[in-house]
């Protein structure tokens, strides 16, 4: 029987409150309007962006349904909608293209003037939710809220895929596998035989050496305080690691010893802490370094620098999504992986019901998991 133009109840975990548990509750998800689509969510990974908000370092208007690396199946689609049809297999999008804006316009952008990272209301671009529960309003996160069986997104908000595609693989190009990746090939676009330098070894990080790897580097050195996570750093493509806990000198000092005085000629800080933002900006070359941020900062956070470090001719940039168009990029990303260019499955650590959705951020928390994908 179909559900389209109806209001669908389904399972969703909410976040009431900052640094409580998710809960399972039964929500109400209602029908897309004009140029939205609903999705059928199959696969959604749990990102470190999602506990930011749990804890209280991004800051986002609660209660609310997080998510936002996923793959699913739309379900209906609202009046003017042509880019996608029910039964098609989409990605949500985090990011938008909307194609209008400068950013959209410009060869040198990609964060849409439509996203809802940069002054987050939680809302459609309507300025309603399309989530109900226990009578009250829930806020969408990031134009896409993934930890749902449904969800509703606009339609420069998602994207078409391969028919044969594994959404519960591809759907890390939603997020993290494409932002560590990209920074690399697109943002910092790394030459070969240049050297290297990732901080945090977590599944965006570990995309990023990836990415290192893929545009040729000859040395990438992976820098995380949890050597558990050095084995598979180096089956991803790192040639070395090291743990900051294990010298006196400042981390900085250490990788310019480890480069005979130079420096690294890319660093790329991915886990949002802006003491090691600052240390990946030192660790590059003095003169013609690029240091790329790709971790999500916390929301009140400011950075005190050097301005000789910049003064002397070190580039210092951020990355969001990898730099990449999401429209035009994702599709071509899926077919990438289906055609073997770069592989997935290591990413994947754990695979869980959604129910087990704490579980999962416990794991990630512990350092005991790369990706955690859930299934519904």
């Amino acid at each position: 029987m179909s559900t389209a133009g109806k209001v669908i109840k389904c399972k969703a975990a909410v976040a009431w409150e900052v640094k409580k548990p998710l809960s399972i509750e039964q929500v109400e998800v209602a029908p897309p309007k004009a140029h939205e689509v609903r999705i059928k969510i199959l696969a959604t990974g749990i990102c470190r962006s999602d506990d930011h908000v749990i804890s209280g370092a991004f800051a986002m208007p609660f209660p609310i349904i997080l998510g936002h690396e996923a793959a699913g199946v739309v379900e209906s689609v609202g009046e003017g909608v042509t880019c996608v049809k029910p039964g098609d297999k989409v990605i949500p999008l985090f990011v938008p293209q909307c194609g209008k804006c400068t950013s959209c316009q410009s060869t040198r952008g990609n964060l849409c003037s439509e996203n809802d990272l940069s002054e987050a209301r939680g809302l459609m671009l309507d300025g309603t939710s399309r989530f109900t529960c226990k009578g009250k309003k829930l806020h969408n996160f990031i134009s896409t809220s993934t930890f749902t069986e449904y969800t509703v997104v606009h339609e420069n908000a998602v994207v078409k895929i391969d028919d044969a595609a594994p959404l519960e693989k591809v759907c890390l190009i939603g997020c993290g596998f494409s932002t560590g990746y990209g920074a690399a090939v697109q943002t910092a676009k790394v030459e070969p035989g240049s050297t290297c330098a990732v901080f945090g070894l977590g599944g965006v990080g570990l995309s990023a050496v990836m990415g290192c790897k893929a545009a040729g580097a000859s040395r990438i050195i992976g820098v995380d305080i949890n050597k558990d996570k050095f084995p598979k750093a180096k089956e991803m493509g790192a040639t070395e690691c090291v743990n900051p806990l294990d010298f006196k000198k400042p981390i900085n000092e250490v990788l310019f010893d480890l480069t005979d005085g130079e420096g690294v000629d890319y660093s790329f800080e991915v886990i949002g802490r802006v003491d090691t933002m600052s240390a990946a900006l030192a660790s590059c070359h003095s003169n013609y370094g690029t240091s790329v941020i790709v971790g999500v900062p916390p929301s009140t956070s400011t950075i005190a620098v050097d301005p000789m470090l910049l003064f002397t001719g070190r580039t210092w940039k951020g990355s969001v999504f990898g730099g990449w168009k999401s429209k035009d990029s994702v599709p071509r990303l899926v077919s990438d992986f289906l055609g073997k260019k770069f592989i997935l499955d290591p990413l994947i650590t754990h695979t869980l019901p959604f129910e087990k959705i704490n579980e999962g951020f416990e794991l990630l928390r512990a350092g005991k998991s790369i990706r955690t994908v859930l299934t519904f």
